[in-house]
């Protein structure tokens, strides 16, 4: 794996590149550099968990797409309405496509309503890139959340 630039290690789910197999995202060498980040907030209540992102780009290279995860701490209930571009990935993980995201811009924002098998107090909410188009991404801060939701129905940001 000479060259080559590994960015994280995918969970269990029984996806394709999972079972903590590494996310190998691009060669540090020869491909394009791309600084992605996700902002948003996330809500529970009464079981139902709201997560809504917005994907960038700080360059330095513009992407043609990237895939986001967000994965749970809590089932998701067997059947989900989810937006345009997502898919379900197992049992507590949704995958969602970014679109184009160019350089110094915002990809499509992504807005889940996701219905969890049982209510639960709490949920760990993790964000995160599953793939981005064979770019390095230097800067991995911006774009690897975790974040606790109460089941308040209060939004907390990211």
């Amino acid at each position: 794996m000479a060259g080559l630039l590994v960015l994280g290690v995918t969970g269990a789910s029984g996806v394709s590149g999972a079972a903590g197999v590494p996310a190998v995202f691009g060669s540090a060498r020869s491909g394009p550099e791309a600084d992605v980040a996700y902002h948003g907030r996330v809500s529970l209540e009464r079981g139902l968990l709201r997560v809504w992102v917005v994907p960038q780009n700080e360059g330095p290279a513009a992407l043609p797409n990237a895939t986001l995860r967000v994965r749970l701490s809590a089932d998701l209930a067997d059947r989900q309405e989810l937006a345009a571009g997502c898919v379900r990935a197992g049992l507590r993980e949704v995958m969602c496509e970014t679109g184009a995201l160019p350089l110094h811009g915002r990809g499509r924002h992504v807005g889940l309503l996701l219905a969890l098998k049982e209510p639960v107090p709490e949920v760990m909410v993790r964000i995160d890139t599953w793939w981005n188009g064979g770019a390095s991404d230097r800067d991995l801060s911006n774009n690897q959340h975790a974040v606790l939701a109460l089941d308040t129905g209060d939004a907390y940001a990211f």
